[in-house]
C-alpha cells in the first residue's frame, strides 16, 4: 500500500472542484441574465474516493507514483442540461475559457458505449494556487442531460454492487432503459420551444408575486399601514384567482404610492 499522505495529495483536487463549481454556477447565472435561459440546469462536483482511485489504478495498470497524470478524473465536475442541444453549447463555452485548458474530449453521445451510457466528457488542465505555488490539476468535466444522468447514476450503483460483472439479464434491461432515456431526450427536444415558453411564463409570474409582496411590505416601512392592509387584501383576492395581470397592476399602484410618499418626505432643493 502506498504510504503517501492522501489528505495532502487530494487537497489541490478538492480546491479545483470547489473553484470550478463556483465558476460554472456563475456562468449559469450570467447566461440566465443575458439570455433569459441558461443551458446549464445545475452543477455538481466530487473528488474521487481513495478506494476508487486505487481500484482504477489497478484496473488501468497505473503506477501509484503516476496517479496525477495517469488518472484524469480524480477531480470531477458534472454539468446537467435540460436538452441534448445544450450540451454542445456548454462544451463550446468551456472551450472558450482562458482559466483552464481543454486537453481532449470524449463524445459518448454520438458514439455511445455498448452499455447504453451517453455523456460528453472533457479532460481539462486547471491551475490551482497552493501555498507552495501553482499546481496544474487534471479534472474531468461531464456534460449530460438529466435523463442521461439518472441512467448513469443507477448504472454506476449497480456496477459497484456487482463489482463490474453485471448479470446478462440486468445488462439487457439497463440497455433498454438507456434507449428509453434517449427517446425521452429526443421528445423533450422536439417540444423544446414550448417548454421554454412555459418555464419563462412560470418564472415571470413568480417574480410578479415576489415583487408585489416586497412592495406591500415597504408600505409599512413608510408608515402607510392602512394602504398596506388594503393592498394585502387585494393581493389575496387576486392570488386566489391567479390573476397575474391584476397583480402586475397592483404592484404598479403600490410602487406609485411609495414614490409619491418619498417625494413628500424628501426636502426640496432650496438653493
Amino acid at each position: 500500500m502506498d504510504s503517501r499522505d492522501w489528505g495532502t495529495f487530494l487537497l489541490p483536487y478538492e480546491q479545483a472542484v470547489e473553484e470550478l463549481k463556483v465558476k460554472f454556477k456563475t456562468m449559469r447565472s450570467e447566461l440566465k441574465k443575458r439570455e433569459e435561459y441558461a443551458p446549464i440546469e445545475f452543477v455538481t462536483g466530487r473528488v474521487k474516493k481513495i478506494s476508487s482511485i486505487l481500484d482504477k489504478a489497478k484496473r488501468y495498470n497505473v503506477a501509484l507514483e503516476d496517479l496525477e497524470t495517469g488518472i484524469e478524473d480524480i477531480a470531477g465536475i458534472r454539468i446537467m442540461c435540460q436538452f441534448v442541444e445544450d450540451i454542445r453549447r456548454v462544451a463550446e463555452y468551456i472551450r472558450m475559457r482562458k482559466d483552464l485548458k481543454v486537453l481532449y474530449e470524449k463524445d459518448y453521445i454520438t458514439n455511445y458505449k455498448e452499455s447504453g451510457y451517453r455523456s460528453f466528457h472533457m479532460i481539462v488542465e486547471y491551475p490551482v494556487q497552493t501555498a507552495l505555488g501553482q499546481k496544474e490539476v487534471l479534472a474531468e468535466i461531464q456534460i449530460r442531460t438529466l435523463a442521461m444522468n439518472f441512467w448513469a447514476t443507477i448504472e454506476h450503483s449497480l456496477n459497484y454492487k456487482y463489482r463490474e460483472s453485471l448479470p446478462e439479464e440486468m445488462r439487457g434491461r439497463l440497455k433498454k432503459a438507456a434507449e428509453a432515456a434517449f427517446v425521452l431526450d429526443n421528445e423533450m427536444s422536439s417540444i423544446r420551444q414550448e417548454i421554454l415558453v412555459a418555464q419563462k411564463s412560470f418564472e415571470d409570474d413568480s417574480n410578479i408575486v415576489s415583487s408585489t409582496l416586497a412592495a406591500i411590505h415597504q408600505l409599512y416601512f413608510y408608515h402607510l399601514v392602512s394602504e398596506a392592509i388594503e393592498a394585502q387584501e387585494r393581493f389575496n383576492r387576486l392570488w386566489e384567482t391567479k390573476d397575474f395581470e391584476g397583480l402586475k397592476q397592483l404592484m404598479g399602484e403600490v410602487k406609485g404610492l411609495i414614490k409619491q410618499h418619498k417625494k413628500v418626505e424628501e426636502p426640496g432643493d432650496e438653493l
